[in-house]
C-alpha cells in the first residue's frame, strides 16, 4: 500500500491542443478514485499541503486505499495561456471530463470515482456531477457512473463579515478584506503557509462572473439535479460563507433529487480546510463517506440481483 510519503506525480494530457496538468497519485489496488478540484488563486498543489505530508489528501488518500487526481481546473495550471477558451461552462465541463479520462487511462479505477470540490472548485464539481450518467460510464468504466460528491468552502449566503468585501461583476474585491476572511484564525494553519504563497496561482478571468452568479443561480439550479450522495463540509471558522445549523439546512435542502446529504462541521477548520492543522480529520471524514457511497452501492447491486 502506498505510504504516508509518497510523492504524487505531476501529470500533463493535451485535450484538443491543450494542456491539462494535475497531480496524481496512485492506490495499489484501489477501493475508488477521488478526482479533486482545487479553489480560485490556487492549483493543485492545494490537495497536496506544502511541507506538511500528514496534510495532504494526494498522501493519505492512497495509504488509506484511494487513488487519487488533483486536476488543475481550466484556466489553471498548464492550460493558463489557454485561459480565453474557458469561458463557457460547457467549454470547461468538456475539457475537465477529457483530461480525467486521459490521466486516469489504463488505471484500476476500483468502484469507480468520486468528487471532491473546494470553494470555486464547486462549481466545475457540480457541473460535471449532472452530465449525463452515460458520459461518467464511460469515464469511470462502471455501469453506474459517479460514486458521489463533497463540497467545502461555499454556500448560498455569504458570511455577515463578509458584507461589503467580496467583489461583483461590477466591483473588484477588497484585497486586504479577502485576505482576513479567507485566513482567519491564522494559528489553525502551519504560519508559513498563511497568506497561500506557496500554493498561489492567477485566477482566470472567466471566476469573476461564477463568483458573482454562483450562490443565488447556479449553486440551487445545480444541486436540484444532482442524482448522487453529497457530503457538504462547514469549516467552524468560516467567514466568506455562513456554515450555522441554519444556513446548512437550506443547503441540503436545494438538493432534493441527491438520495443522501451529509453535512458536516470541521472544528478549528478555516476556508482552506486541506491545509489547516484539521486537514486530517477532514480528509479522514470524507474519505469514510466515499467508502460509504461504495458500500451502499454494492449493497443496492447485491438487492438487485435477488429481486
Amino acid at each position: 500500500m502506498t505510504t504516508i510519503e509518497s510523492a504524487p506525480a505531476a501529470r500533463v494530457a493535451e485535450i484538443d491542443g491543450v494542456p491539462m496538468s494535475g497531480l496524481l497519485a496512485v492506490a495499489e489496488q484501489p477501493r475508488a478514485v477521488v478526482v479533486a478540484l482545487h479553489g480560485g488563486a490556487t492549483d493543485s498543489a492545494y490537495f497536496d499541503c506544502p511541507g506538511h505530508p500528514e496534510l495532504s489528501l494526494l498522501r493519505t488518500g492512497p495509504a488509506r486505499g484511494f487513488t487519487v487526481l488533483a486536476l488543475d481546473r481550466p484556466g489553471y495550471g498548464a492550460s493558463r495561456p489557454h485561459v480565453d477558451e474557458f469561458t463557457r461552462p460547457e467549454r470547461r465541463v468538456d475539457a475537465a471530463l477529457a483530461a480525467i479520462d486521459a490521466h486516469l487511462d489504463s488505471l484500476d479505477l476500483g468502484a469507480g470515482i468520486f468528487l471532491w470540490g473546494h470553494s470555486l472548485g464547486c462549481e466545475l464539481t457540480m457541473r460535471l456531477a449532472v452530465e449525463p450518467r452515460e458520459r461518467w460510464r464511460r469515464a469511470a468504466r462502471r455501469d453506474r457512473g459517479l460514486l458521489g460528491i463533497a463540497l467545502a468552502g461555499t454556500g448560498r449566503e455569504h458570511h455577515a463579515d463578509a458584507c461589503g468585501i467580496l467583489g461583483t461583476e461590477a466591483q473588484y474585491a477588497d484585497p486586504k478584506g479577502v485576505y482576513g476572511l479567507i485566513w482567519a484564525h491564522p494559528e489553525i494553519y502551519p504560519p508559513e503557509l498563511v497568506g497561500g504563497a506557496p500554493i498561489a496561482s492567477r485566477t482566470p478571468s472567466y471566476e469573476a462572473t461564477v463568483t458573482a452568479s454562483w450562490p443565488h443561480t447556479e449553486f440551487p439550479q445545480l444541486a436540484a439535479r444532482v442524482e448522487v450522495p453529497v457530503h457538504f463540509t462547514a469549516a467552524e471558522h468560516e467567514r466568506v460563507w455562513r456554515g450555522d445549523p441554519e444556513a446548512l439546512d437550506d443547503i441540503a435542502a436545494i438538493f432534493t433529487a441527491a438520495p443522501r446529504v451529509e453535512l458536516h462541521t470541521q472544528p478549528d477548520a478555516g476556508h482552506n480546510l486541506a491545509l489547516g492543522y484539521a486537514a486530517a480529520s477532514y480528509h479522514a471524514t470524507v474519505l469514510s463517506f466515499v467508502q460509504e457511497c461504495i458500500d451502499n452501492r454494492s449493497a443496492d447491486r447485491i438487492s438487485d440481483t435477488t429481486k
